[in-house]
């Protein structure tokens, strides 16, 4: 993931390895997210439910993803993991920005979205492979700020096993709601 202040035109740079599991209705989606570089940081989302834990502070965040509040830039781009066709159809305008290959040989389609309510985002672009499946994402805020989060190294239909989604937190971690 690159998060470019425009500002400053810095760019922050994080890697990490995410698990999705597609859900088999909408609101049953399971992820975790762990960043490794350039601060480890867990993320866990089951049943729009999210557990945020941060080592370096023994502090963890929960809460539900979609509630107003906190609904961030990421929850925003988790949207187009899980969302219907008819749900990103009635919230957005879609324009279709035609054919592209991503990572040197991925072809995608690669895809406009704009808010038709104002949101704290103009635009979020999505390049996705044939099957549908996200490879990138990229959300442009207001200030003209961008996160764009690239997939590689996918792995499609793979086992895995539910408990991927229980972070184990340390006693003496904070939790806030």
């Amino acid at each position: 993931m690159e998060i470019h202040n425009s500002q400053l035109d810095e760019i922050d740079v994080m890697k990490g390895k995410l698990i999705f599991v597609p859900p088999k209705k909408r609101s049953e989606m399971a992820m975790r997210l762990d960043w490794v570089t350039p601060v480890q940081e867990s993320l866990a989302v089951v049943n729009k439910q999210f557990l945020l834990y941060r080592p370096q502070m023994k502090t963890a965040y929960i809460g539900t993803i979609d509630k107003p509040k906190n609904s961030g830039m990421v929850s925003e781009a988790l949207t187009f993991f899980n969302a219907s066709q008819d749900k990103l159809k009635a919230e957005y305008d879609v324009k279709n920005l035609g054919l592209e290959e991503v990572g040197g040989s991925i072809k995608t389609v690669h895809l406009e979205f704009t808010p038709k309510v104002k949101k704290q985002y103009k635009t979020v672009e999505l390049w996705a492979d044939y099957n549908g499946m996200p490879i990138l994402i990229k959300v442009k805020q207001r200030n003209n700020d961008t996160m764009t989060i690239l997939l590689s190294n996918i792995v499609k239909n793979a086992e895995v096993n539910p408990n991927v989604f229980n972070l184990i937190l340390p006693k003496d971690t904070k939790i806030i709601k």
